[in-house]
């Protein structure tokens, strides 16, 4: 199956130069570019690609605003992956309540660009260790929107899983300390994200914090 990527950046080079690394992955296709956050809305309802690479600055709206646009749309809905200078960008924590899937620094090479756009378009969320620790950092300084919850709907051992996952934990990382084999992780992770109505591993780190199942430092 070939994944549909559209291209959201104000600088044509950069946009030709990734246009370039991924049309010559056999399981890529570049279906469309937009110089600005209005134009990636209008491209995507056009278009309709598996996943938007979006530069978070650009003209006539920005990333975050044109992400908010295109995941509150009704209907067909694409990944979402923010182009970011610095994995340290204040857009961390607003990009992941719009409904980003992930972060990709924009120096990244050939191989991690298209295996990026491989793990969004898969459904799994793209958060480097750098931008998990920036997102619970932020969690900390605003406190969730709600009090300490039980969440309702999911079983006391997904509600471990969900835990370890606002951690920043691979699953992987989960089995371990939960004595549980990477499949069983894999399979709790994604009853919490059905039951949950969550679309991938980076939202389901937002709610967690936001409902106070979680909490920084706890």
């Amino acid at each position: 199956m070939t994944i549909r990527v559209l291209i959201a950046d104000d600088q044509g080079m950069v946009r030709t130069g990734f246009t370039v690394f991924l049309s010559a992955q056999p399981d890529i296709e570049v279906v469309g570019e937009a110089a600005d956050g209005g134009q990636a809305v209008a491209r995507v309802a056009e278009l309709r690609p598996d996943v938007v690479l979006m530069d978070v600055r650009m003209p006539v709206m920005d990333g975050l605003a044109a992400t908010r646009a295109i995941l509150s749309a009704d209907g067909f809905l694409p990944k979402v992956l923010i182009l970011t200078t610095f994995d340290l960008d204040d857009y961390v924590y607003e990009a992941l309540r719009a409904g980003a899937s992930g972060f990709l620094l924009k120096d990244a090479s050939a191989r991690q660009l298209a295996e990026a756009v491989r793990v969004v378009a898969a459904g799994e969320a793209l958060l480097a260790p750098s931008v998990t620790k920036r997102l619970i950092s932020e969690f900390a300084r605003v406190g969730p929107r709600h009090p300490r919850v039980r969440l309702d709907g999911i079983t006391e051992r997904e509600t471990e899983v969900l835990a370890l996952v606002a951690q920043g934990r691979s699953n992987q990382e989960i089995a371990e300390e939960l004595v549980l084999s990477e499949q069983t992780v894999k399979t709790h992770v994604s009853r919490v994200l059905a039951k949950l109505n969550l679309r991938d591993r980076a939202q389901a780190i937002v709610h967690a914090y936001e409902t106070g199942l979680v909490r920084p430092g706890g």
